[in-house]
């Protein structure tokens, strides 16, 4: 079984890589469905060939939401926790993924390809009209 310390140890190492939409390499580029598939596939949770593309740069929520339910496990939100996936919207579908992580100051952070950054950042998790959150999953085989 992989550990939560785990999957935030490895989100953490794609910190700094670049965004680039429907790309899957640390350290190259990366968006923030193939952030969640570069972890998952680096520690052994999906096949070392698992991979979803084909949607636009601005995914489709519902869909999102449904390969997100086929993947990984829905949880609720007071439940979640380091190391568990979080799906959020900035309008009002969800469009957005990241992997949360424990915030240096207590609280959660998350790790994601941001757009706006133009590369992987993590910060802290803070939700409001312009981060609104839709969902929270555990990645397949992760203890607790």
């Amino acid at each position: 079984m992989t550990t939560r310390a785990e999957v935030c140890a490895q989100a953490r190492l794609w910190i700094g890589t670049p965004f680039q939409h429907q790309q899957r390499r640390r350290g190259v580029a990366v968006d923030c469905v193939g952030l969640i598939i570069g972890v998952a596939r680096d520690l052994g949770l999906v096949a070392a060939d698992f991979d979803v593309n084909g949607y636009p740069r601005v995914p489709d929520g519902r869909s999102l939401t449904a390969l997100c339910r086929e993947h990984m496990r829905p949880i609720e939100r007071a439940a979640m926790q380091a190391g568990d996936v979080i799906e959020v919207a900035f309008d009002r579908d969800p469009q957005h993924l990241g992997v949360l992580v424990d915030y240096l100051h207590g609280g959660l952070a998350m790790v994601h390809a941001s757009q706006t950054s133009a590369r992987v950042v993590e910060h802290r998790l803070m939700f409001s009209q312009a981060m609104q959150f839709r969902a929270a999953y555990a990645l397949p085989g992760i203890e607790g």
